[in-house]
């Protein structure tokens, strides 16, 4: 003889669970859920196959250093395509430093995350399907607070020699430099002078005096912030 098989008991719903087809209010909610799915059908329905366009470009965009930016443009695609994202001709994989976005219905975009410097140039979006591609751009400028990266060493010089102090530097939009001796801004000579570079700054002393002897400041500004560096000049 075999086991009878047990009875099964029907779970009851938990409280506040259950509902009710003749309440009004149920009854309008289904309607409006059936209306939104026959509408969301009715213009997947009525897309035509074809190749992808651009609806809406993208814009060029700034990125502050250690924030986050973000391209966005809208497209037109049916069958749905393939995105790729490129910056400066090379690929960008979908990633903790790269996020592809898409939302629905047609809004794609691409997030960079982490600002830098290095992320500065253009960005470009193609769109694929069996039907063709089309290509979309725009750059991030990306701004960068003042900053001396490397300060000036303190040396020591015999009288008569030539000197330089130099900083490296950097910033974007590039900063206004500026140098000081004991607190008073250096007027340029033949024999004073600094120069200014991409990244670096440099101040040339010809001819070294004793006067020459004292405390050298650098400073860097821009928009977003300013720095300054110290070093010591002894004559020998």
């Amino acid at each position: 003889m075999s086991k009878a098989a047990p009875k099964k008991v029907v779970a009851q719903p938990p409280p506040g669970c259950t509902l009710d087809i003749n309440d009004l209010q149920v009854q309008n909610a289904a309607i409006r859920i059936q209306a939104s799915y026959r509408g969301h059908r009715s213009r997947k329905e009525l897309k035509e196959k074809g190749p992808p366009r651009v609806l809406q470009e993208l814009k060029d965009v700034v990125l502050i250093e250690g924030s986050a930016a973000r391209l966005e443009c809208r497209i037109s695609a049916f069958p749905d395509p393939f995105i790729r994202w490129s910056k400066d001709g090379q690929e960008l994989k979908d990633g903790p430093k790269y996020r592809y976005i898409f939302e629905d219905p047609d809004i794609v975009a691409l997030v960079v995350r982490d600002g830098e410097l290095a992320d500065l140039g253009r960005y470009t979006i193609a769109v694929k399907n069996t039907f063709g591609e089309c290509f979309d751009s725009a750059r991030i400028l990306v701004e960068v607070p003042a900053k001396i990266e490397k300060g000036p060493e303190s040396t020591k010089v015999k009288k008569g020699t030539t000197v330089t102090l130099t900083a490296h530097i950097s910033g974007e939009p590039a900063p206004d430099v500026g140098w000081a001796k004991d607190g008073e801004d250096i007027e340029e000579d033949a024999r004073v002078f600094y120069d200014i570079g991409s990244n670096s700054t440099t101040l040339t002393i010809k001819r070294v005096a004793a006067g020459d002897a004292g405390k050298y400041e650098v400073f860097v500004e821009n928009s977003l912030g300013t720095d300054e560096s110290f070093a010591r000049l002894d004559v020998l």
